[in-house]
């Protein structure tokens, strides 16, 4: 397969007859080669990582170099889809200067693309990376990085002032130079009003059927977890399940000692068990 590239991406609109994109998480080397080899365009080195790979309970306690050793990872499996690397909560809100260092090594680790939240506030911020020469998309509706000041993951945009400002911003980062947009937790007539206001393509999670494309977390959609997921995520397979199970049979056969068998096993040559005295017990 031919690598994507961001101008690959950016002109993949449904719209005009273009596959849908598809973007999933990856945060090693084992889940990239998987996503890869199953033919995404985009992997996203997410800030989700906090949550399904590190264990807390919001994205806001992943660092930046937490994302570069994750993109990293990623980067040496050279995968086909595009690296998009996520730059984490305050790594882009304190000043313009810290916002270019903070992408540069993101893009150092691997990443070809990086992507922030929010909306006209981080305009400054897009123009800089861009002047940069680093391509970014942006991701606005539910940013999980602001669940504080939205008291929780809440859709957005529900009423008609939320939506045309969501269709604002949207035109805003399009303008700002953003090769394309994420779509979080807003109702799905107001992720098409979006989607067909601007000309970059719209990734959609919890955004309705009418993106350009769509995103979920590796960990959601193959069941890693045992545990109730968003109303948006679809599970694919359950790896928990099985592997829970596959785990058990493991200690299962250490305890009855089948495991490991002769074949799981090495041994002696004969000649050397012999002048060991072990031939009589092989």
């Amino acid at each position: 397969m031919s690598r994507s590239t961001v101008p690959d991406i950016r002109q993949h609109k449904s719209a005009t007859g273009s596959k849908r994109l598809v973007m999933v998480t990856a945060y090693d080397a084992p889940g990239a080669r998987m996503v890869d080899e199953a033919g995404v365009d985009m992997i996203l080195v997410g800030d989700s990582l906090a949550m399904v790979v590190l264990g807390y309970d919001d994205t806001l306690q992943v660092t930046v170099d937490d994302i570069a050793h994750h993109t990293a990872a990623v980067s040496r499996t050279k995968p086909s889809a595009l690296i998009v690397a996520d730059l984490p909560w305050l790594s882009y809100h304190i000043s313009i200067e810290e916002t270019v260092k903070n992408a540069a090594k993101l893009i150092r680790a691997g990443a070809n693309a990086i992507k922030l939240e929010g909306g006209r506030r981080r305009i400054p911020m897009i123009e800089a990376l861009i002047s940069a020469e680093i391509p970014v998309m942006g991701h606005i509706g539910l940013t999980p990085q602001s669940i504080n000041a939205m008291g929780g993951f809440k859709v957005q945009a529900r009423d008609t002032e939320g939506a045309l400002d969501l269709v604002s911003a949207a035109k805003a980062l399009q303008h700002a130079g953003c090769f394309s947009l994420v779509l979080e937790g807003v109702p799905s007539q107001v992720a098409s009003m979006v989607t067909n206001s601007v000309d970059i393509p719209t990734i959609g999670i919890g955004a309705g059927p009418d993106c350009d494309g769509q995103v979920l977390v590796f960990h959601d959609l193959l069941g890693f977890e045992k545990k109730i997921m968003p109303k948006f995520v679809r599970n694919y397979a359950q790896f928990h399940v099985d592997g829970v199970s596959a785990l058990g049979d493991f200690v299962d056969d250490v305890r009855s000692g089948s495991f490991p068998s002769e074949n799981e096993s090495y041994c002696l040559n004969s000649e050397t068990s012999e002048e060991l005295g072990l031939y009589g017990a092989m």
